[in-house]
């Protein structure tokens, strides 16, 4: 027999890394989708015939009760969240229904089915937000720094307390910034290497951005929805904190990006005031050596290579396009 799994936010970047991942083990994969207007089903298209959606929302409890016990998955994924940074200040309260009580949600109908279902948490490196110490691990204190941090922390929280309360095999994965060429045109990564090709093919100028000076920890989200399935294949939950250990700059970001094309950012990057945020979260990077000691985890994608893949994969996406429109 085998194992099913469930994963919530199967639509998104992580979502469909993860569901291919656990595809080539041979699982059985279920995703939950929210009911809209508009299936934003991209990512996953690839594989639409090879998993399972079932309709559910993380606001409605119901639905996902009825929806563990009709599955019975051996795993859950808690990928969903309200995810962007920027518009958590937009949306606070939505946030904080979305990524803070969905997990509850989520952990409260795993009590009422089946209290053997392993449950992962997609927590986050924005916990931390203005960071006491450097590099941040399992037992660095969380200073978040904004409305989507303080759910991330609330949702990171409960999941420890349904496994000390009630005995659930649940796993928190902090997980640093992870790129990709699906991660969403929002994402500063994602911004500059789409703005990257459409400057090389001639379509745009100018790229804006903010702080050129903020630093992040990015990885390949290929690697660490790897590092999710080791956790709940463990022995014991527990929680990890999965990154490179290595930072560069949104400056390092731009330069990797246009000089893998030929080109000079500084003739084309502008800085907009109105891009930077409220609370900045100014340095993030995360120490992984638990997960390196106990699940045998490592990166194997390095941040050149993963600025030069999504380059790559723009400049094919926006090439597309262009035949596209001349046809």
């Amino acid at each position: 027999m085998s194992k099913r799994v469930l994963i919530t936010g199967i639509t998104g970047q992580d979502g469909s890394y993860l569901a291919e991942f656990l595809l080539a083990q041979g699982y059985d994969v279920h995703g939950m989708v929210r009911r809209s207007s508009t299936e934003g089903f991209d990512r996953i298209r690839h594989i639409r015939s090879r998993i399972t959606l079932h309709q559910a929302d993380l606001l409605d409890q119901l639905s996902i009760v009825r929806l563990l016990d009709a599955i019975r998955p051996d795993e859950v994924y808690n990928l969903a969240a309200m995810s962007f940074v920027p518009t958590s200040w937009e949306q606070p309260l939505l946030t904080g229904e979305f990524t803070a009580l969905g997990v509850t949600r989520m952990l409260e109908a795993i009590r009422q089915v089946d209290l053997g279902i392993r449950f992962y948490q997609a927590s986050s490196s924005e916990m931390f937000g203005a960071v006491r110490e450097e590099p941040q691990n399992e037992n660095t204190r969380f200073w978040p720094r904004s409305p989507y941090g303080v759910a991330k922390v609330y949702g990171h929280w409960i999941t420890v307390n349904y496994r000390e309360s009630f005995g659930i095999f649940a796993c928190s994965g902090i997980l640093f910034n992870h790129e990709s060429p699906r991660r969403g045109k929002e994402f500063v990564t994602r911004k500059v290497t789409d703005a990257v090709a459409r400057i090389k093919l001639g379509l745009q100028d100018k790229l804006y951005l903010g702080n050129l000076d903020a630093m992040r920890d990015w990885g390949f989200a290929g690697d660490y929805v790897r590092a999710m399935w080791m956790m709940l294949q463990q022995e014991k939950p527990d929680d990890y904190v999965i990154a490179t250990g290595e930072k560069h700059s949104v400056r390092e970001l731009v330069e990797t990006a246009f000089s893998y094309v030929g080109m000079d950012w500084r003739h084309h990057v502008e800085i907009d005031p109105k891009l930077i945020r409220p609370a900045e979260v100014c340095t993030l990077r995360g120490d992984a050596a638990k997960a390196r000691r106990v699940l045998g985890w490592h990166p194997q994608v390095s941040f050149t290579q993963l600025v030069q893949m999504m380059v790559d994969a723009d400049l094919e996406a926006v090439r597309r396009e262009v035949a596209d429109t001349a046809h």
